[in-house]
């Protein structure tokens, strides 16, 4: 076994998990050797929830996190002639290194490095004592050198455990980033499972048994703690690796993080707006925050590493990355609801099926993802033990010593505080939150409310019939679209049904013009989880979202909620008219053309998005925090970008420029039309849209009689309705309950595009099979731009039939088809084999 890197089909990427997961506590905090043989116990009890491969004492992973053991870590450093300070004094850091010598060396003289360049003492190095017997012989053959580190602090400068803590964070961050460029062949060898002055990390590639017998620590008496934490790995199409076992250095978690891909983005996008008088200058030392060659579950461990440091409590933390349900929550009180809101300014929900255990070494608790979609199940002994785990009998317990018992609710928190030497409730711990600040007071200053707004002074004029026309088909509106698609949405409020699979080919494949949109498939959750019902589920669902710039992440101040709300993503005429005349401190709006003259092909295209792209900047520059990219104005001589590869080329180009999370993005267009459609320019980056021209499509086909029982404002309303229950349709389909986490997430795959363009413009998004760059977009609306205005007036000036549903003569190829099906008719009257081979 080896690790592998993207080819073929593979990316690491995907890599995602599902699995076992557990903790034991002492409530009181008293530290002792029974807790970590309860801890093997669970963890060994859970064995039938990782997996191993061919190779059956090769598992996908397991571990263990405790508090430091003082006792046994200062007689083992005594033995090697090394003095360690008292416990809070120093951190241990778990290290994985390269096997090769010359290499292993490099890396610790990295590590020793930067460790003195951070003004801290390296006191020394431990071999950790394994057994590489116990390990099966594909973990045996990847296995890397394991070693101990123990760093102590200056007492002159790191004046206390708090400051040495982020120190360590700082020594990490350095080494890992400075391993990552040195060029070193088996880089990706070295990992760092743990460095802090509280907790320590057992883990590699393992089955749950096997780690006692692998890590001679864990055999000990003398290794004690007063909770640990505990995982067996079930790696879900993926390949494990030593350093993709649980615990990670905060958490351990079952489930799929669905949103991954957009937190990611937005992390990044943050990290130019970092400040923070605790890091001072070290500030630019800890990005990137996101390790791009985690899993899903370590890049969440990276983000909720970061906002302990900003001087949030753990559990502070964790609710902002995994909120409760609380946008249609009735019963829940106000202030909480506060909290929750404003916190919503500030970051995305991480959101996807989770049951995430996690722990500071202090405080260990579990919280389940608002749907619940993951089980645990926790005991309370009255001898003051909590027990909790994936599931019920992970240990031996008598029902006399039980307390209480029960399982997590959906968004519901279980936190042990061993300083307060007690259970804290949910309730408590969400309430006392909610009382911090005056989220309620900010909120009511300063986020404002579309509805709220005042009236726009001038609606864009309505488009008499013949520009109707020539609009449509300069944006490729077919017939079929209008009957099959729009109409049932303008009727009922509902997306058409249709039946599953299509016997067109990829649009790649397709001899017909295509939109830009046809080249995206959407993607499906990796790891087995209910689908979620969006109507029944509905008060876990929302697609209200707010527009504006972010602030600093590690503060908290009224100015973090000054942004606008929106209901739903689809924005009417008047409402985007109130949106561009918006002009309020911190909050302001400019519109930028998203149009180029279709005569100059390719050179024009391409000069036009690194236009908009510096337009978008310099707006921002000006003071602008809601940009509006609008290709209203089509005509003879200006053809649309496509706005899917406009807001994808701003939101891109600003996440590398450093300022994407100063604006907000909507997108005015004539071209999207359906479900499809809105989700990828949603998924790539725009908070809201207004798809005008769809908008006065079934308007006039409600006043022309196409369709009737409704007037053409009730159709338009009807329309946007349809929007947001199929988007709704979308998100739940990979386990996501709320477009704020859905927005910007790029969860599609591309088929036939280039990898030049993805990278440029839809940078990080999966992609196996090659195809059209920019030059074949640029032909494509010329097609399409050419027929609106050229060939269509002198032809019959109707709109193309098309045959994308339906089978049409030159129209789009279709597997089943007149010959085809006259073919198979025949051959089974005749009985002739070779017929029906043709």
């Amino acid at each position: 076994m080896s690790r592998l890197f993207a080819q073929g089909l593979y990316d690491p990427r995907f890599e995602h998990d599902a699995c076992g997961v557990g903790f034991v506590v002492n409530v009181r905090g008293e530290k002792s050797r029974d807790i970590v043989d309860k801890a093997l116990t669970i963890l060994a009890n859970l064995e039938h929830r990782g997996a191993c491969g061919c190779d059956p004492l090769t598992g996908d992973g397991a571990g263990i996190l405790l508090q430091i053991p003082h006792a046994f870590f200062k007689k083992e450093l005594a033995a090697m002639k090394h003095r360690l300070p008292e416990a809070g004094e120093y951190g241990v850091g778990m290290v994985f290194l390269p096997r090769e010598t010359s290499q292993r060396n490099e890396c610790r003289e990295i590590f020793e490095r930067a460790v003195r360049q951070e003004g801290l003492k390296l006191i020394g190095w431990r071999t950790v004592p394994v057994d590489p017997a116990e390990c099966g012989p594909q973990a045996r053959a990847i296995m890397p050198e394991i070693r101990q580190i123990f760093i102590g602090r200056d007492g002159r400068r790191v004046k206390d455990q708090a400051t040495l803590e982020r120190k360590l964070y700082v020594v990490r961050k350095v080494v890992e980033n400075r391993v990552a460029a040195s060029g070193l062949p088996d880089s990706e060898s070295f990992h760092i499972p743990s460095l802090s002055t509280r907790t320590i990390v057992y883990k590699g590639l393992l089955i749950s048994w096997q780690i006692p017998r692998f890590y001679a620590d864990l055999r000990d008496p003398t290794v004690e703690s007063a909770l640990a934490l505990v995982h067996q790995r079930f790696s879900t199409n993926t390949l494990p690796s030593w350093d993709r076992a649980h615990p990670y250095r905060f958490l351990a978690h079952n489930g799929e993080i669905n949103t991954l891909r957009g937190n990611e983005n937005w992390m990044h996008a943050r990290e130019k707006n970092f400040t923070s008088a605790l890091f001072g200058e070290d500030i630019e030392k800890i990005v990137p925050i996101i390790n791009p060659r985690g899993s899903d579950s370590a890049k969440f461990d990276n983000a909720l590493e970061l906002l302990t440091f900003t001087g949030r409590s753990i559990d502070h933390a964790v609710m902002m990355m995994i909120p409760e349900a609380w946008q249609n929550h009735e019963s829940m009180s106000e202030t909480k609801k506060a909290f929750y809101e404003y916190h919503s300014c500030l970051m995305e929900p991480w959101d996807g099926p989770a049951s995430i255990a996690f722990s500071d070494g202090v405080r260990i608790g579990a919280v389940l993802d608002r749907n619940g979609l993951r089980p645990s199940r926790y005991v309370v002994t009255k001898d003051g033990l909590v027990v909790m785990a994936s599931e019920v009998g992970v240990l031996d317990i008598a029902p006399d010593r039980v307390e209480a018992k029960g399982r997590l609710q959906p968004g519901r928190m279980l936190l042990v505080d061993t300083s307060l030497g007690r259970i804290v409730s949910d309730d408590e711990i969400k309430e006392g939150m909610a009382a911090r600040n005056p989220y309620r007071q900010w909120l009511d200053q300063n986020l404002v409310k579309l509805a709220g707004l005042p009236s726009a002074t001038s609606l864009p004029e309505p488009f008499d019939k013949a520009t109707l026309l020539e609009q449509q088909q300069a944006f490729g509106y077919t017939s079929e679209d209008l009957r099959m698609l729009m109409a049932p949405m303008a009727i009922n409020g509902q997306e058409a049904v249709g039946s599953m699979g299509t016997d067109t080919p990829p649009a790649v494949l397709s001899d017909r013009p295509q939109l830009l949109f046809a080249y995206f498939k959407q993607l499906f959750a990796q790891v087995t989880n209910p689908a979620i019902d969006p109507l029944r589920e509905e008060l876990v669902m929302s697609i209200s979202t707010t527009i504006g710039a972010e602030q600093n992440l590690f503060d908290e101040t009224a100015l973090h909620c000054r942004q606008l709300e929106v209901k739903t993503p689809a924005l009417g005429n008047e409402e985007l008219e109130q949106l561009k005349e918006l002009d309020q401190d911190g909050l302001r709006t400019s519109t930028l053309s998203t149009l180029f003259h279709p005569g100059g092909g390719t050179e024009a295209l391409e000069k036009a998005l690194e236009d908009l792209c510096q337009n978008a900047s310099d707006a921002i520059t000006a003071g602008a925090t809601i940009l509006v990219l609008s290709d209203r104005g089509v005509g003879p001589e200006h053809a649309p970008i496509p706005s899917l590869l406009a807001v994808a080329a701003v939101h891109h180009h600003l996440i590398r420029e450093g300022t994407r999370t100063r604006c907000g993005l909507i997108v005015e267009s004539g071209e999207p039309r359906e479900i499809h459609h809105f989700a990828l320019l949603v998924g790539y980056g725009a908070g809201a849209f207004n798809p005008y021209l769809a908008y006065e499509t079934v308007a006039d086909m409600a006043e022309e009689g196409v369709i009737k029982g409704v007037s053409p404002e009730e159709a338009v309303q009807h329309y946007r309705k349809a929007i947001g229950k199929g988007l709704l349709k979308v998100m739940s389909k990979m386990g996501i309950s709320t477009l704020q986490s859905y927005h910007g997430a790029q969860i599609f795959e591309a088929v036939g595009l280039s990898r030049e363009l993805i990278d440029k413009h839809f940078t990080w998004t999966a992609s196996q099979i090659e195809g059209l760059g920019v030059d074949a977009i640029a032909a494509e609306v010329k097609a399409r731009h050419e027929h609106a205005y050229v060939a269509s007036p002198s032809l019959d000036g109707e709109l193309d039939a098309g045959s994308q549903y339906q089978w049409r003569r030159r129209g789009e190829f279709h597997s089943y088809n007149p010959e085809t099906i006259a073919k198979l008719q025949h051959s089974a009257r005749a009985g002739n084999y070779k017929l029906f081979k043709q």
